[in-house]
């Protein structure tokens, strides 16, 4: 039924028709909702609380940051997630005449939030944030994301490229939620 309801909506879609439209309309912050290749499982000293894509538009190109807020127990004795903060997969985009978005990474940041304590091991975390976010949020390298439907609060991308073809990702924009 989801995915009958998604093509739905995608064969339905009558892509964007100008460039100034198109930034509009994808511009902001968006929450992940859904996606086809979710990747991990449920552990017990780490969790990611929220996965984020922001969109800063500028004619032909632009940034996009995905953003996940996570959070470790780096005591197995614990029960408290006593590390936190957020990571941030920082990646350039260009449009090209078809409106299909070319990503490239540029870099990947890691934020401790205010009280959190310092990872013992930041190889592990990034393991662990890698091992638990879509490898395309991650690092889209190499691939290109068709807008195939968009509103003002729900948009659905579909990924192409040589590792992530055909994945679709969900998002509705913040606030919502």
């Amino acid at each position: 039924l989801f995915s009958t309801n998604i093509n739905a909506m995608e064969s339905d879609f009558v892509p964007l028709q100008t460039l100034g439209f198109m930034n509009l309309a994808i511009g902001g912050e968006w929450r992940l909702l859904f996606s086809t290749k979710l990747r991990g499982g449920p552990r017990p000293n780490f969790r990611i609380t929220e996965m984020a894509q922001i969109l800063e538009p500028s004619g032909l190109a632009g940034t996009i940051i995905n953003k996940v807020k996570w959070e470790l127990m780096q005591d197995s004795d614990s029960t408290i997630f006593d590390c936190f903060g957020t990571f941030s997969a920082i990646c350039s985009y260009e449009i090209n005449q078809g409106g299909r978005t070319r990503m490239k990474l540029n870099d990947h940041k890691i934020e401790l939030i205010k009280g959190s304590s310092v990872p013992e091991d930041f190889h592990a975390l990034v393991e662990l944030l890698q091992g638990n976010m879509p490898l395309e949020l991650f690092d889209p390298s190499g691939h290109a994301m068709d807008v195939t439907y968009i509103d003002s609060d729900f948009k659905i991308i579909r990924i192409t490229g040589p590792a992530f073809e055909g994945i679709r990702n969900i998002f509705v924009r913040k606030g919502l939620e």
